[in-house]
């Protein structure tokens, strides 16, 4: 089989599996300036955990340095009568940036100088944040679950070059020997060895548990033997669809949907060992990482701020986009109070689980945000916010 008709495949099974996956339709309302301006007034950086909205300005940078970058006039966001390209995005971030001084006293000027528009079905919110894990540089008796590398032949095929039908399509296969070949599932790499002895162990970890959510949350901090510590951090993944663990125990009738959670699936997977490799399974993708001195990083390539960046689809919400965020939270540890978001969240990051009305908040790293991340999942209110030079 050539290389063109495997490709042209693939490519008949990504569309036909991105249409299946089409969620609800995207609606974006504008709001006129009361609602907004009454909005406005209810936003606090405290609820961000930041002393002043001024402390924005760090995060407010690494999203321009991103989108400054980009061919300014490609429309990254399209719908009936709203069409906003990446200098577009530019203008309202350098605008939000130059206002940062004076929003503490005058919060109304976020309506005055920015149009909202309310994204409509709320998204569900849930959290994520960066483990820390125990680890070690070789295996040993303690440390037996390998954290990989991205494989030199995992090759990633912009679709669109083949036909305009397939633009911003991608598949991701392994280029071997002059052949095509589908990558390997996590079942192939965790239990069958599909990497093993080929040089790509970055570190191995204790817990394969530990290493399953490293995946999910994207990068963590290792912890080793000597005190050392290292940052490990995406680099790429294998191109599976990610299926959501909580749902299959939901599904089959492992656990109840009511009160579904990281800590729920932790406790159900301690208390069957026996079937933790077989559940970890029915996730066939699968995600390889690299080491860093510092993190973790969105697919901005920009360091994360805790909650402020969230991730999403960029489909819906792009890279970039400023937002005015409102939720509710669980607490942040059990029989602790529930608490509130009500602030301006950025565009920094995606996710392979966030698609269309979804949103992640990245809510830091270490144990501490451990429960609070696990247990975010509300749905959230979300206004886009665009300069006013924009959108007059």
């Amino acid at each position: 089989m050539t290389l063109r008709r495997i490709v042209v495949i693939f490519c008949g099974l990504a569309l036909l599996a991105a249409l299946a996956a089409c969620g609800p339709a995207r609606t974006w309302t504008r709001l006129d300036e009361g609602a907004a301006r009454g909005l406005a007034r209810e936003l606090s950086p405290a609820s961000q955990r930041l002393g002043s909205w001024a402390e924005l300005a760090p995060a407010l940078e690494r999203s321009l340095a991103y989108v400054r970058v980009k061919p300014q006039d490609t429309v990254v966001l399209r719908e009936e009568g709203l069409a906003l390209t990446w200098g577009d995005l530019r203008r309202t971030l350098e605008e939000l940036l130059g206002a940062l001084p004076e929003l503490d006293a005058d919060p109304g000027l976020l309506a005055r100088r920015f149009a909202w528009l309310r994204l409509a079905p709320r998204p569900l919110m849930t959290g994520y944040y960066a483990p820390h894990l125990d680890a070690s540089p070789v295996a040993d008796e303690r440390h037996r679950h390998p954290l990989y590398a991205r494989p030199p032949e995992l090759q990633e095929v912009d679709l669109g070059r083949f036909h305009p039908r397939w633009a911003g399509q991608r598949l991701t296969c392994l280029v071997r020997d002059g052949r095509v070949l589908p990558p390997p599932t996590r079942a192939a790499i965790d239990q069958d060895g599909a990497l093993a002895g080929q040089g790509l162990e970055l570190a191995w970890v204790h817990d394969p548990v530990d290493a399953f959510f490293l995946h999910i949350q994207g990068s963590g901090i290792l912890r080793f033997p000597d005190g050392g510590v290292r940052h490990v951090l995406y680099a790429g993944k294998n191109g599976h669809q990610y299926v959501s663990l909580g749902r299959v125990l939901i599904e089959r009738g492992l656990l109840p949907a009511e009160g579904m959670s990281m800590k729920a699936i932790r406790e159900f997977l301690a208390a069957n060992p026996g079937r933790t490799p077989e559940l970890l399974a029915t996730n066939p993708s699968y995600v390889f990482f690299r080491l860093g001195d510092a993190g973790p990083y969105g697919a901005m390539g920009k360091l994360l701020t805790p909650r402020v960046s969230v991730a999403t689809d960029p489909g819906l919400v792009p890279l970039g986009a400023v937002l005015a965020l409102e939720a509710t939270l669980p607490p942040e540890a059990p029989g602790g109070p529930a608490l509130r978001v009500a602030g301006l969240a950025l565009a920094q990051d995606t996710g392979g689980a966030i698609k269309g009305h979804r949103l992640d908040y990245y809510c830091g790293d270490g144990p501490d945000v451990e429960y609070f991340a696990g247990h975010i999942k509300d749905p959230a209110s979300v206004h886009l916010l665009v300069s006013r030079e924009v959108l007059p």
